[in-house]
């Protein structure tokens, strides 16, 4: 992994203003796409005029595992704020994967359609079972594993093949499991951990069935998790950003940094290349220069 403040040090001459068209052609890439990943993560900032940090967030967006472009664009908030995920997805309407935080509620209600995380659901009943080996829990982990069993068995596959065999496959396992949930649900103590646990599921049952129907859509966000991790890692070296700004920059330069490797290059030797050809490019072919095209001279 490849530290920002470095980095940094490196294209700060070179970084500003004409690295702002690279990275909106990146965002528009992302957003070309009919099915996407968001997460968010905490990174302090410096408040101006002060000694003092204050939280602020990255978002990541990305473009799901079975794309056939591989890329990530991060938006730096002063807040965690729905308004901030609904002014950087502005007219998009595709399909959205993510987990419950309720600043993507707005952008569901303006027609962009909402893909639970079945992990996030998982977790609920894995925090149970490991805190006091909850019978019911494990039931419901039970059931979870087999659905993932079949993504396994289908992760390969063209999306028509893949929708069909979960079609054939998770759709009975889904219904039992709702069933089992709702039976469950009417047994146990309103307010207990484990009916909690349930209600996550069962609330939110619609966007955690909706990978069923269509072979594009993934079971779960844990890859806008991956994607989110070099913020959350890289942070305890960076201990906050200097400013707004500077939060912004340093989410374009990672932007593409993250991409990159996605890619499989090395993203100083593409940062390198990029940043001293950007420049002279030409606007109609800087789509050249992004990181699932980019060839070196």
């Amino acid at each position: 992994m490849i530290r920002i403040d470095a980095i940094w040090l490196a294209t700060e001459p070179m970084t500003g203003v004409q690295l702002q068209p690279l990275v909106d052609a990146l965002r528009d890439v992302v957003f070309g796409q009919q099915v996407i990943h968001a997460d968010e993560t905490p990174v302090q900032m410096l408040m101006p005029g002060t000694k003092k940090t204050h939280r602020s967030y990255v978002w990541a967006y990305a473009t799901s595992q079975f794309s056939d472009v591989a890329a990530v664009v991060y938006d730096f908030s002063p807040s965690r704020a729905g308004e901030h995920a609904r002014n950087f997805l502005q007219d998009w309407r595709g399909k959205l994967v993510c987990d419950d935080f309720g600043g993507y509620k707005a952008s569901f209600e303006l027609g962009v359609t909402e893909i639970g995380c079945m992990a996030h659901a998982r977790r609920k009943f894995f925090e149970l079972h490991a805190a006091n080996k909850s019978t019911l829990a494990e039931q419901a982990l039970r059931y979870i594993q087999l659905l993932y069993e079949i993504e396994s068995e289908v992760r390969d596959l063209e999306p028509d093949l893949r929708r069909r065999i979960r079609q054939e496959k998770a759709v009975p396992i889904m219904n039992m499991l709702h069933a089992w949930m709702s039976a469950q649900r009417d047994l146990v103590p309103e307010g207990s951990a484990i009916s909690k646990a349930l209600d996550y599921s069962l609330k939110r049952w619609a966007a955690l069935s909706r990978y069923l129907d269509d072979g594009a859509v993934p079971i779960d966000n844990n890859w806008a998790e991956n994607q989110i991790r070099p913020w959350a890692l890289g942070r305890k070296n960076w201990l906050f950003a200097g400013s707004l700004r500077s939060g912004k920059r340093a989410a374009a330069i990672m932007s593409l940094i993250q991409s990159a490797r996605l890619n499989g290059h090395d993203p100083y030797a593409y940062l390198k290349d990029v940043l001293t050809r950007l420049p002279t490019q030409r606007a109609s072919e800087i789509d050249q220069l992004l990181p699932h095209k980019w060839r070196p001279i």
